[in-house]
């Protein structure tokens, strides 16, 4: 090779070891002019580009560096990472395994395995690939660089198997982070919010403690003190905890959130308002406190300015929200005529269930009317009036003129409490059911006895779902009820409650579709605050509903029915926590017939 070029082949390595990555893709880039047929430079210089997020460019390359050589390793892996980052998680996955199979040994290609499994949630593979990586105590300098990132996986593991409630293995990937670096912060932090999770709290009032005092910079270790302390209901010792927090970082919002959450929670509606106003004048820019104040107003019932106020969501930083941006102006409310609007999915599944009531009234203002929804929803939104055409999301949208989030239809028709669109059913069974006759077999087992569906327990990973989960044993008291066929749609990996006749529909409920089914064949639904009980709502099917002591806004307070479901009875905790009083209750009406 020309000395000149080796010059600068040297020249873009010393750069890449440095951290440069602009300024080495620059020197690769030149290199690869005078010499393109050095595949392991082309395999570099896509490590430089992809750092860079120059996604399309780095794809180039490493498709370059295969042509050349279709074994550089290197270059599979990064093609490996560029197609992860685009969301091709099956394609990279066989990158990397393609990579193990010619080199066991190559441990970035684990980690990157590792990683993309976790994107794609494969909880069991993740073990597998993990646990081979670098021997425990091994000092190979090889191995160094990687050993942090090992860790970081390990933590970032153990979160994912927290999130599905999972806390046994939860806890063994935090063990095994920290076996590999003992400073993997987030697998402590996960260890404190395991135990929380296990109702372990003076443990974890100790644990947490001791990370707040070994890591006086984390904020999320002190964050997390916050809500054990709550949760707890040492609300003196949160409230210290809260003035050192705030006075450390006065415009954090990871700390206005601990904050509000806080005082939300225990109904400490004066010290509530008090944080908002604070946080107001200490980011006077931000969206927050109009669009918090606004879940106040309509928990309260005061909904026109609730609505408004709420409106400030749409003007959040893309990091506190689902960012959706459009060409076309947003829709206020005129006439639609001669002009196409689309209406989207903003947030949840229960939220998409709830607002699909406004179509009718949309409708009614003219025009055509797209509604973009969640594919699982699909089959169920077509059931309701007032849609032309329903797409799922992610799909291509065609041309339209408006556009305006579901969660906008209360603001632009102005609603009220007494104004509420509650026309039930508004939603029906639609007329594929996959699962039709296995679920008609299953219900007709019950023959003479009321059938009541169960759910007991939200998603894992919704950040307040400890809150209006419970454990299935404390439904153990409506076993008394007599003549019951119980049905289980609980979704996910949970124990069973302990309850007579007792049939698990869950392996057959794989989408809406079979769900409103099995629910219209109940005579009776008792659920957590999930989809499940906004479909069971908008299909008008009797439901009790279980509230923890401080709801979500569209339940408003101390009210036991719903001005949003007819055909839905609330059942609030009396206080924090206690789920056993709301079950007595609920077997004490079930008995007495009220």
């Amino acid at each position: 090779m020309n000395p000149t070029h080796v010059k600068l082949l040297h020249k873009a390595q010393a750069l890449d070891r440095s951290g440069k990555a602009a300024e080495a893709a620059t020197a690769y880039r030149a290199f690869l002019r005078l010499q393109p047929g050095h595949a392991s430079a082309w395999a570099d210089y896509a490590g430089k580009l992809l750092q860079l997020n120059r996604l399309e460019e780095a794809q180039q390359a490493c498709d370059a560096a295969l042509r050349i050589a279709p074994q550089t390793l290197s270059a599979r892996i990064n093609l490996g990472c560029v197609q992860m980052r685009q969301g091709h998680l099956n394609e990279a996955e066989y990158q990397f395994r393609s990579v193990l199979m010619v080199d066991s040994h190559r441990f970035d290609a684990r980690l990157c395995l590792g990683e993309c499994l976790l994107n794609k949630r494969d909880l069991e593979k993740i073990w597998d690939v993990l646990t081979e990586g670098i021997p425990q105590g091994s000092t190979n300098a090889h191995y160094a660089p990687l050993r942090p990132r090992h860790a970081e996986l390990w933590a970032i593991f153990s979160t994912t198997l927290y999130e599905a409630q999972q806390w046994e293995d939860a806890e063994k990937a935090c063990r095994a982070a920290l076996a590999i670096d003992p400073h993997t912060f987030m697998a402590q932090a996960n260890l404190g919010s395991i135990r929380m999770a296990q109702s372990r709290f003076e443990e974890a009032e100790a644990f947490l403690r001791r990370l707040v005092a070994d890591h006086p910079q984390e904020e999320a270790a002190r964050l997390l003190l916050i809500t054990c302390l709550t949760r707890i209901g040492d609300l003196a010792s949160a409230s210290q905890e809260i003035s050192k927090a705030i006075q450390r970082n006065p415009t954090s919002l990871a700390v206005h959130n601990s904050v509000t959450g806080t005082y939300y929670n225990r109904g400490r509606w004066a010290e509530y308002r008090a944080e908002v106003e604070r946080f107001r004048k200490a980011d006077p820019t931000s969206a927050h406190p109009d669009w918090e104040q606004g879940l106040v107003d309509l928990l309260f019932g005061n909904m026109p300015q609730g609505w408004e106020r709420y409106e400030a969501r749409l003007r959040l930083p893309p990091e506190s929200k689902q960012q959706r941006s459009f060409a076309q102006p947003a829709w206020s409310g005129g006439s639609l005529a001669g002009k196409t609007l689309l209406l989207w999915a903003e947030q949840g599944l229960g939220d998409t269930l709830m607002f699909l009531r406004y179509l009718p009234l949309v409708k009614a203002r003219g025009g055509r009317v797209f509604l973009e929804v969640q594919s699982a929803l699909v089959e169920v939104a077509l059931t309701c009036a007032g849609a032309d055409v329903v797409i799922p999301k992610g799909a291509t949208l065609p041309p339209f003129d408006l556009q305006c989030s579901l969660m906008s239809l209360p603001w632009v028709f102005k609603t009220e409490l007494a104004t509420i669109p509650a026309d039930i059913p508004y939603l029906d069974v639609p007329e594929t059911v996959p699962h039709r006759q296995v679920l008609l077999e299953c219900l007709n087992q019950a023959k003479e006895q009321t059938r009541i569906g169960l759910v007991w327990a939200g998603r894992p990973g919704y950040g307040r779902d400890f809150e209006r989960s419970l454990p299935a044993a404390t439904l153990a008291p409506l076993a008394a009820l007599p003549d019951v066929a119980w049905f289980s749609l609980q979704l996910g990996k949970q124990d069973l409650p302990p309850l007579p006749n007792l049939t698990s529909l869950a392996p057959l409920l794989e989408n809406f579709a079979d769900t409103a089914y099995v629910l219209s064949g109940m005579d009776l639904v008792i659920t957590v605050d999930t989809a499940v009980a906004h479909l069971a709502g908008a299909l008008g099917i009797p439901t009790l509903l279980l509230l923890s002591f401080q709801p979500d806004f569209r339940w408003l307070l101390e009210r036991e029915d719903s001005p949003w479901y007819p055909s839905i009875r609330l059942y609030r905790q009396p206080d924090y926590g206690d789920w056993k009083s709301v079950v007595a209750r609920i077997l004490n009406d079930l008995t007495q017939g009220t």
